[in-house]
């Protein structure tokens, strides 16, 4: 938003600028044809008055010799002025064509003048009337050519003048144009730029605002999907992050209160069932051991200490869900601690559970990586967890598969155990309740060893996650931290 808002600035203060440049470089520009206008009016007024004296001599001339006759110093003085006008129209600068003109003319008013005075003069020095007609009319002739020429260039100077009007109005209105634009445009376009803005701002607020109501009304699955944007769009990324962080918190504080509603209840089973189970167990060992029974009775009796047997094992495993021991964390290989869960898992295969026969062929690959840094944790609690998913992995495979072991360090300072198996995976649904307890899809599970597995490796300050397809298998990833990542008076050696 701050990088649009100084663009848009940046804009209007261009084209303020670009404006005030052009009404500067119009206003230049009138200001310059006026002043052409006005030395061309004075080069106008120069030439007609030229005009003007050249009509006045020759109209002199022309009432010579009649009774109407100028008096010969009059005749001199109209003279005067007419030289001198030609002085000062001949003598203003012109460009090399007009120049031109103005020196052929200074060459005729020259010729005019001397005919002029060969007019007068030959009064006194002969009595021929025909020669002095003759004078006279080549004098007139010559005068009419000269106002001829000096009309011409009269009429230039209007057509000139009338041009740079033409052009300075042109400059005027254009300028009038623009100053008319920029003060009527330049405001609509400040109110489109404001209103453009605010209207963003305040939808973005008006969206930011539902998303914090939703929130406060209780609804944590309330994602803002507007597309906002700019630094809103920030806002919406660190409030939809909230949202899933205080889900994710509500999760655990829900799970915590399970915890403790649990370990109540686990507390209060040991001390009320334990015992008197413990009593049933010895006196109906004692008495499938003295009675003479049937082959079929004993298997009976066998059964009741079996369920008995998983019963004794459901508590000890709400135990150690809801109060699991504190770690001892050691320094240690964990390549050192996957032996003996995986030498047990494998030796599971040989030996029947439960009375049950085992045919399944299940290879164990182990791709460990080298260079491993040894890890701080508990190896009997990394034990139990490992054996715990290998048992799964194999109860996965219906008949026959692999279950892949792979270790690899991260430069972030974590040590990865990825437990993958062929076996016949699971749904979305059931991936994401895994970890939740009591949540089981075997027929004789408790619903406790993957939660007891989570909990046990959020103590190590690790982290575990799964990821599984129907018909494609499941791996869990295991994450626990390297040793320089903790304190050292954490460690026992």
């Amino acid at each position: 938003m701050k990088k649009k808002i100084f663009t848009a600035f940046i804009f209007l203060i261009i084209c303020f600028l670009a404006g005030g440049m052009y009404i500067t470089s119009s206003i230049g520009t009138v200001i310059s044809h006026l002043h052409t206008i006005i030395e061309l009016h004075k080069v106008e007024h120069q030439r007609k008055n030229l005009l003007s004296q050249l009509k006045t001599v020759q109209a002199d001339l022309l009432l010579k010799d009649s009774p109407h006759a100028r008096d010969i110093n009059i005749f001199v003085e109209h003279v005067e002025e007419m030289e001198k006008a030609a002085q000062v129209c001949i003598g203003c600068h012109h460009v090399e064509e007009v120049q031109n003109k103005l020196d052929t003319l200074q060459l005729d008013i020259a010729q005019y003048l001397k005919k002029l005075s060969r007019v007068y003069t030959l009064r006194s020095l002969t009595s021929n009337d025909h020669r002095l007609q003759t004078e006279k009319e080549d004098a007139f002739e010559l005068g009419q050519q000269t106002i001829n020429k000096v009309n011409s260039l009269v009429i230039t100077s209007t057509q000139k003048i009338s041009d740079r009007i033409s052009n300075a109005t042109s400059s005027i209105e254009s300028t009038r144009h623009l100053f008319n634009f920029l003060v009527f445009a330049v405001p609509l376009i400040v109110l489109a730029l404001v209103f453009f803005f605010v209207k963003q701002f305040t939808g973005s607020i008006l969206t930011l605002i539902k998303a914090t109501r939703k929130l406060k009304e209780g609804d944590l699955q309330y994602r803002i999907t507007e597309d906002l944007k700019d630094e809103f769009y920030e806002l919406s990324t660190a409030f939809n992050e909230m949202a899933s962080s205080l889900k994710t918190q509500c999760v655990r504080m829900q799970h915590a209160e399970r915890l403790a509603v649990i370990g109540e209840l686990a507390a209060g089973l040991a001390h009320e069932v334990k015992n008197p189970l413990a009593g049933i167990k010895v006196s109906i060992e004692v008495l499938s051991s003295e009675l003479p029974l049937e082959q079929e009775d004993k298997e009976v009796f066998l059964r009741i200490v079996n369920e008995i047997n998983r019963i004794e094992s459901l508590l000890k495993e709400l135990l150690s869900y809801a109060r699991p021991p504190h770690p001892q964390p050691v320094s240690l290989d964990v390549h050192q601690v996957l032996e003996m869960p995986l030498r047990n898992a494998q030796f599971s295969l040989k030996k029947p559970r439960d009375g049950e026969e085992h045919d399944k062929d299940i290879q164990f690959l182990q791709d460990f990586g080298t260079g491993i840094p040894k890890i701080i944790a508990d190896p009997g609690q990394l034990q139990q967890i490992f054996l715990n998913l290998f048992m799964n992995a194999i109860d996965a495979i219906d008949s026959k598969g692999t279950i892949t072991i792979t270790t690899s360090f991260q430069t972030e300072g974590f040590v990865h155990i990825a437990i993958s198996d062929t076996g016949k995976g699971m749904d979305n649904d059931t991936l994401n309740r895994i970890f939740l307890p009591f949540f089981t899809t075997k027929p004789k599970g408790t619903g406790l060893g993957l939660s007891i597995c989570k909990r046990l490796i959020e103590q190590h300050d690790g982290t575990i996650e799964a990821a599984s397809s129907p018909y494609d298998g499941t791996s869990f990833t295991i994450t626990l931290p390297v040793l320089d990542r903790q304190p050292l008076e954490n460690i026992t050696s």
